[in-house]
């Protein structure tokens, strides 16, 4: 369709004078919004009060989506590469307001499946490809700082969480008209709604900000390290099928699988884990600030590894996170009962690992494989996840649930689980290990894409990162005039235009990152005023 044009890729390339610092609030409006799954649980008990029926049959909605998250990020990833950052935002846009909508439609008609296909179906493939769409470019803008650029992005998942769980606490006490004692079902047709109507909005933002550097395009001052001087570098640009052909990429997803397991299940049981550990000193009211204080330090963990592992490396960060991961685990199993204040350090510390972990690994993956398809290889290492976010759960909650049918109570009931979790860590400390041991031999034998000429039906991803002719820019492009002024790379002397650009798109994400900062810090705040 001429009108969708806009979308394709050769219509979102930078022009001259394109600030690459306005990449990742592009990003951060994808995440914060798809965010929102992990702040579900809110709606959890008016919509079972609506539909009359289990907590079980309401969490199906929930394990759909990321069910689909995964499948979609594994499945989309080479369509996003052909296609771009910004088509692929615009799917995911559409795809999650949508899943709102239609969960709306049937919470209003009394139809649990309608609500199962939309937000579940629909709107977990708006979340698989959000995920992933902003990650192969970011890497592109900022390849001497893949791990910072990245984690922005990744932290807003983490932080559309507690926005949205403030947001939707709000709009649900809001909209409805029923005392507090009831659940308040007469709201939750017009917070969807709302919800949906108010993402949709906010990721366009998203989509009509982001663009791709022009090809060659390098950072002002930097110079590519040189083949050989970093050992766990490839100088290849390797394909997504020829990626999960090698072994590195499985170690990585044993490494991946190993972190996320232990974090959720941390996460999964974090008020009931904190209540049994400490009966006597834990309110329900201090439950819910240690877990608002785990969502920040989740979200923290995201940015603040991701960028430490620009200057360590990757794989020592992946080694701080299962290494001294397993130990914190340990500790929490043999000594976390011993005061509320040690338990909550070794879980907050934990669950900094466990955000870390998704923030790095696409950096891991890009000086793994290189960055022609970093995105599609990003989306299928992700099945890692979906996978851990069955067995994370399984494992605390089954082998929980025997010690106590066996008479064991209190910390004694998870200290099992949580050994379970140590040699997890273990396992994914030596995959980590052993992810550069064939890396040489498996990759320099992987050929490069040959070049192929560029036409408006043959998109950029059809040629190799890095080795296409460069594109002349479209007369016809939509980008801003305010764009074509400046230096390249947005470090020079940029004029007026551009630094209002600049601080609007950062406002437009740190306003509402700011909101659900403050919100869940009050919550937080529980946790040591009692």
């Amino acid at each position: 369709m001429s009108s969708l044009s806009f979308l394709d890729r050769e219509r979102s390339v930078a022009g001259p004078g394109y600030s690459r610092w306005l990449v990742p609030p592009a990003a951060l409006a994808i995440h914060l919004c798809i965010g929102q799954v992990y702040a579900l649980s809110v709606f959890k008990r008016p919509l079972v009060a609506r539909f009359e029926t289990s907590e079980t049959a309401i969490a199906i909605v929930f394990s759909i989506a990321i069910v689909m998250l995964g499948l979609s990020a594994a499945f989309g990833g080479k369509w996003m590469e052909r296609n771009g950052p910004r088509k692929a935002m615009f799917v995911s846009a559409v795809c999650f307001s949508s899943g709102l909508l239609i969960g709306s439609l049937g919470i209003s008609t009394g139809q649990l499946w309608l609500l199962y296909l939309g937000y579940g179906f629909v709107g977990g493939i708006g979340l698989g490809i959000g995920y992933i769409s902003p990650v192969s470019t970011l890497i592109k803008w900022f390849p001497d700082r893949p791990g910072l650029a990245t984690g922005m992005a990744i932290m807003g998942f983490g932080g559309g969480a507690f926005i949205a769980s403030a947001l939707s606490a709000r709009l649900l006490s809001g909209y409805t008209s029923l005392p507090a004692d009831q659940p308040p079902t007469d709201a939750l047709v017009p917070a969807f709604v709302t919800l949906g109507l108010a993402y949709l909005v906010f990721m366009m933002f998203g989509v009509f900000t982001v663009r791709v550097p022009p090809e060659g395009w390098k950072p002002a001052g930097w110079t590519p390290k040189e083949a050989g001087t970093d050992k766990m570098m490839t100088t290849a640009n390797v394909s997504a099928d020829n990626a999960l052909r090698t072994r590195q990429f499985w170690f990585l997803w044993v490494v991946l699988f190993c972190n996320v397991t232990a974090g959720i299940g941390i996460l999964e049981q974090a008020a009931p884990m904190i209540r049994d550990f400490f009966p006597d000193d834990v309110t329900p009211a201090t439950a819910a600030g240690f877990v608002g204080l785990l969502s920040l330090f989740n979200m923290a963990g995201r940015f603040v590894w991701s960028s430490t592992s620009d200057y360590i490396g990757r794989k020592p960060t992946y080694m701080i996170y299962l290494g001294v991961g397993a130990v914190l685990f340990f500790f929490l199993a043999t000594a976390g009962n011993t005061s509320v204040p040690v338990f909550v350090l070794l879980a907050c510390v934990i669950i900094s690992f466990y955000g870390g972990g998704f923030a790095t690994v696409p950096a891991y993956l890009k000086d793994m494989f290189g960055t022609f398809q970093v995105g599609a290889i990003h989306g299928r290492l992700l099945t890692a996840w979906s996978a851990a976010g069955v067995a994370g759960p399984l494992i605390v909650n089954v082998i929980t649930e025997n010690q106590r049918e066996s008479g064991v109570t209190g910390a004694a009931a998870y200290r099992p689980s949580l050994l379970v979790m140590v040699g997890l860590l273990g396992l994914g400390f030596l995959a980590n290990c052993w992810c550069d041991q064939w890396r040489t031999s498996t990759t320099r034998q992987l050929p490069t894409p040959i070049p192929r000429p560029f036409s408006r039906n043959r998109p950029l991803s059809a040629v190799a990162a890095g080795s296409a002719q460069p594109r002349r820019h479209r007369k016809d492009s939509d980008e801003s005039p305010e764009l074509d002024a400046g230096c390249p790379d947005g470090h020079g002397a940029a004029d007026e235009g551009r630094a209002v650009r600049l601080a609007f798109a950062w406002a437009f994400v740190g306003i509402p990152l700011t909101f659900g900062v403050f919100e869940t810090a009050k919550k937080a705040a529980a946790l040591f005023t009692g």
